[in-house]
């Protein structure tokens, strides 16, 4: 799959009104448009120029956290192109871990045997593709991670402490192989990078959000009950908040943006702004 196919894919979890490219000045200069349902007021935050103007040397990380289809990797994705900056795709490390598991055959109740194989799997990406293409064994495995099968188990796989502790820890690895970054799961914020210099939390609501996953999976050639679409998200939801571990939280310091009523540039254009506001200061 070509990177253009691939892109326009993972963009389709937005119900899109019409997504456009536009210039990086442009984008610079994007001032409208925006929902935040915090305690951040939008209005206090100015145009700082563009993160271009920063020191190679200069180390920012950017956070991007929220439950199932808030649009999190695509949003992460297209900021992190409009930045500059290095993408790492975090569900996809779990994503793998749960399509070798159940490649390999592993009983998903034998914890130590998860971590093992996975740990044997030697995830990691290649920078060189735009996104970045992720590893397990050497060979790529981005086709097979977004099957339904793994998606039906990657939620309770990722509660495994001892597998999001491995997993946490590459994540900062990267991080410091990778000093300019932006970074989008469920712990970003909260565990892996609480020092980030930018968070995001991504939300909708779930009718929203189930609405997004069907268009996606129609899109794909796949068959999509939105009232089946819907309990899942909500078991999601409710796994990914209550785990001991990681759970999925909306990090104190973190602007929170609702997404609801927002199509996919608005999204992206609003977190840029958030990000050359703090940058600028």
């Amino acid at each position: 799959m070509n990177a253009t196919r691939q892109q326009t894919e993972q963009e389709l979890v937005f119900e899109m009104i019409e997504v456009v490219e536009v210039s990086h000045a442009e984008s610079c200069s994007a001032m409208d448009i925006e929902r935040v349902v915090c305690d951040k007021d939008p209005a206090t935050l100015g145009d700082s120029g563009c993160l271009a103007m920063l020191s190679p040397s200069h180390r920012i990380v950017i956070t991007i956290d929220g439950p199932a289809g808030t649009g999190k990797s695509s949003v992460a994705r297209a900021l992190a192109r409009q930045l500059g900056l290095d993408f790492l795709d975090t569900g996809a490390m779990y994503r793998a871990a749960a399509a070798i598991c159940i490649d390999n055959k592993i009983d998903l109740a034998d914890k130590a045997a998860v971590v093992a194989r996975t740990a044997a799997a030697d995830l990691h990406f290649d920078w060189t593709r735009d996104p970045p293409t992720i590893l397990a064994h050497g060979q790529p495995i981005d086709h097979r991670i977004r099957h339904k099968d793994v998606t039906e188990v990657v939620s309770p796989l990722a509660s495994i402490k001892e597998l999001r502790e491995h997993m946490v820890r590459k994540q900062r690895i990267i991080g410091q192989q990778h000093p300019r970054l932006v970074t989008e799961g469920r712990d970003q914020g909260s565990v892996v990078f609480p020092d980030a210099a930018v968070k995001f939390y991504l939300d909708a609501s779930p009718d929203v959000r189930a609405r997004r996953r069907a268009e996606q999976m129609v899109a794909m050639g796949s068959a999509a009950d939105l009232g089946t679409i819907t309990a899942e998200i909500l078991e999601r939801d409710r796994s990914d908040s209550s785990r001991t571990d990681g759970p999925l939280m909306c990090p104190s310091d973190a602007i929170c943006v609702d997404t609801s009523d927002l199509n996919f540039q608005q999204v992206v254009d609003a977190l840029h702004r958030h990000v050359l506001a703090v940058v600028g200061r």
